[in-house]
């Protein structure tokens, strides 16, 4: 059996040649046992309608199998000289044809270098696409977030126009002043309870002491 590779002609194929041959060495083989078996059971049954034959079955078997190993010989030879013939003149791509997929190479032929330079650009060409989609996520998340924060200033908004309605029903006058002058109050509520509790603390620190 040839050890050559033939990677081309496996390409235009779809299979190995070695491999095409070594299956039909198989069917070859197996039609020949069989030949064998039926050959025997003739013989088998020649031999019995023979009165006062003397060659008995196991003795018939025995023949049979020289017979098949000699045969067998022969075959592998012949074989041999098959396989070499249509390795080289059936299943063998010339040197000289280019299949059709490959053509491209003849038209735009490069180096290793080019290759390897192409392999590069490829790769941080892959590169760029896989950060640009993490940006993109990101972006989203963030878009994301951002529609959330609006939806809870929109409510706050709608919040501080429910107050100020109130306000007006009520008479308060403006809001924003309103809220103002709170705010001013809260600061200086702050204020006296922050005097209130050093006083305290202070009160506690002299009972302390004494």
């Amino acid at each position: 059996m040839s050890v050559d590779p033939m990677a081309y002609e496996t390409q235009f194929f779809g299979f190995t040649p070695q491999t095409c041959m070594l299956r039909v060495y198989i069917a070859f083989q197996d039609y020949l046992f069989e030949m064998m078996l039926v050959v025997e059971g003739v013989m088998l049954k020649k031999l019995d309608g023979i009165p006062g034959c003397k060659i008995s079955p196991s003795q018939i078997r025995k023949c049979t199998e020289k017979f098949l190993v000699f045969m067998k010989d022969h075959f592998d030879k012949l074989f041999a000289k098959m396989e070499e013939v249509l390795l080289q003149l059936v299943l063998n791509i010339p040197k000289n044809v280019l299949l059709p997929e490959d053509r491209v190479q003849e038209e735009y032929p490069y180096s290793k270098e080019e290759f390897q330079a192409l392999q590069d650009e490829l790769q941080q060409l892959q590169q760029q696409c896989r950060a640009e989609a993490a940006a993109e996520q990101a972006l989203r998340a963030e878009l994301e977030e951002q529609k959330a924060v609006k939806a809870e200033l929109e409510k706050i908004l709608q919040c501080f126009d429910g107050l100020e309605n109130i306000c007006r029903e009520h008479g308060a006058g403006n809001f924003k002043e309103s809220f103002a002058l709170l705010t001013q109050s809260s600061k200086k509520l702050q204020d006296v309870l922050k005097d209130v509790e050093e006083k305290s603390k202070k009160m506690k620190q002299h009972d302390q002491l004494l």
